[in-house]
């Protein structure tokens, strides 16, 4: 496994993002613990989770709870993994998925994940989407109360632009360490995030990475969910061997030094091929391809 960096923190190029072991087609308990166990056997020190993800209409924190189960049954050493978590989204029997960036809603919802995750203090919290509701300003003014009270160690925002990067860079200075956007061969709206981050040494975690680049692929482009725009991706998977998604993760991670791609897993195989990609090295034609096949910024 290869490494990157995270504020102060030292952790594994891939990491896994646990949200697909908690909410809808979520495998049984065995299995859900299996992926997360097979996901620190290959090396992964970053789990992200959140407090939202959970069934609709259910108790928030399943996922968090499973995070603090795997880790506690784990065999292994768990000092060096960064469990980082979200708060601000709720999912109400509806099934979809509300926004609160009220602080003193955030600040008990810091309290709620302290409590599931059994920890002193949040090793990275992140401001699950911005509310328009609420002034950003007051919403990252509550993260930076809870790093001054010692309940979260690191900060970060999700889902948000470039001014309102800035703005929590401005209100948290360093304790600001990451970002958390959509990005993947199919989504490349926040090019001009990452190239920030980059630039103030932020860390971006691209949610759902795989984008374009369905599971399915393996079995071939005429399977659900694969899209044969990005049959490169397959192309240079063939030539080294692996899977197409492994292809698309180490083309991530060339994207940018700032990147940190956290991909979801129902099942231990997944997170071990998706733990291989930071292995896998790509020549500068096969770079020079995929950037080609993926979609252009601003399209979809």
């Amino acid at each position: 496994m290869r490494y990157r960096t995270l504020g102060d923190r030292r952790v594994s190029a891939i990491g896994l993002g646990v949200m697909p072991l908690s909410i809808e087609g979520r495998p049984d308990d065995a299995r859900a613990l299996a992926t997360v166990h097979a996901a620190l056997d290959s090396g992964v020190t970053l789990l992200d989770t959140a407090d939202s993800y959970h069934l609709p209409g259910a108790e928030p924190g399943h996922n968090e709870l499973l995070v603090a189960r795997a880790l506690a049954a784990y065999g292994g050493d768990t000092d060096s993994v960064l469990v980082a978590t979200k708060g601000g989204r709720g999912r109400p029997a509806d099934g979809s998925w509300t926004v609160n960036g009220d602080p003193r809603r955030l600040r008990a919802a810091a309290e709620g994940s302290l409590r599931r995750l059994g920890v002193e203090a949040i090793g990275l919290y992140q401001l699950h989407k911005p509310d328009p509701a609420v002034p950003f300003e007051e919403s990252v003014g509550a993260l930076r109360e809870l790093l001054d009270a010692g309940k979260i160690r690191l900060a970060g925002v999700s889902n948000t632009d470039v001014e309102q990067i800035r703005t929590a860079h401005r209100i948290l200075g360093d304790r600001l360490v990451s970002v958390q956007n959509q990005y993947s061969p199919a989504v490349r709206d926040s090019e001009a995030e990452l190239r920030l981050c980059a630039e103030l040494g932020l860390a971006f975690l691209p949610w759902s990475p795989l984008g374009g680049i369905a599971r399915s692929s393996l079995d071939g482009p005429s399977r659900k969910g694969d899209e044969p725009r990005f049959g490169a991706f397959r192309t240079v998977a063939e030539a080294h061997g692996v899977s197409p998604q492994q292809v698309c993760l180490a083309w991530l991670l060339a994207r940018s030094p700032a990147v940190l791609p956290i991909p979801g897993a129902s099942r231990p195989q997944t997170i071990r091929d998706s733990a291989a990609a930071a292995e896998l090295v790509l020549g500068a034609e096969e770079l020079a391809l995929l950037d080609g096949a993926a979609v252009p910024v601003g399209r979809r």
